[in-house]
């Protein structure tokens, strides 16, 4: 799974990477080496105007944590974050969002946690956090999808995302099982547009990062705090 990240892109930086335009509802947010479920980021979408015009890139702000349109409230998404690529098509959480709102969710890198053999006298292993991003310094576009949910009570629109996992590439799976998947540039348009695709030519589209792409260190246990925030959480350490 994908359970934290790291952002520190400025909307100018996005725009640039991903061509895509501000949201006349997109906030800016500060950097955060800490993104956990429920906090806002930056995702990539796509709209069309009309079936004649081609889909333009917006950059919207969303809540991590997928809400469902049918959900009677937005705590279902604490539990929405990830969205296996083996089942999301058919998974009713998730198969709306797949078939018409994919995104991108830019990322400089993400966090998962290894468990380590047990220490002598410890019930349970400890798990040391891991940072894995580009060995060249550029900016993953994560797989995602994302979803409109109505709060009535506050009569305003919640706009939520979740992030696609699949099986991690040998290199990776020693930390973690599981991965997010990511889409190369060229495969952004055809991922983004909102025009029905088959189950089979969407998930074509994402692949994991290619091998050798991503480099993967030990990093200090400060990051198991989401009131941690600060560079300091993506320096390299000896393992704990």
């Amino acid at each position: 799974m994908c359970g934290r990240y790291a952002t520190t892109q400025t909307s100018a930086t996005l725009h640039q990477a991903f061509e895509a335009d501000l949201a006349t509802s997109f906030v800016e947010l500060e950097a955060d080496y800490n993104v956990a479920p429920t906090k806002l980021a930056p995702v990539v979408i796509a709209r069309r105007g009309d079936e004649s015009a081609s889909a333009r890139r917006e950059l919207l702000t969303a809540r991590w944590g997928l809400v469902p349109s049918w959900a009677k409230d937005p705590s279902i998404g604490n539990r929405m974050i990830n969205a296996r690529s083996e089942t999301v098509a058919d998974k009713p959480a998730f198969k709306k969002a797949f078939a018409q709102r994919r995104a991108l969710v830019p990322a400089d890198g993400y966090y998962e946690w290894y468990a380590a053999q047990p220490r002598e006298g410890e019930k349970k292993p400890a798990k040391q956090p891991f940072y894995i991003t580009p060995k060249d310094g550029s900016v993953l576009a994560m797989a995602g999808l994302y979803e409109f949910w109505k709060d009535r009570e506050a009569d305003e629109w919640v706009v939520s995302f979740t992030i696609l996992t699949t099986t991690a590439e040998d290199d990776l799976g020693h930390v973690h099982e599981r991965m997010p998947l990511f889409l190369q540039p060229q495969a952004f348009d055809e991922w983004l547009d909102p025009a029905p695709r088959s189950t089979d030519e969407l998930l074509g589209l994402l692949v994991p990062a290619a091998p050798g792409r991503l480099d993967a260190f030990p990093v200090s246990t400060a990051v198991n705090n989401v009131r941690n925030n600060g560079p300091e959480l993506i320096v390299p350490i000896a393992a704990e």
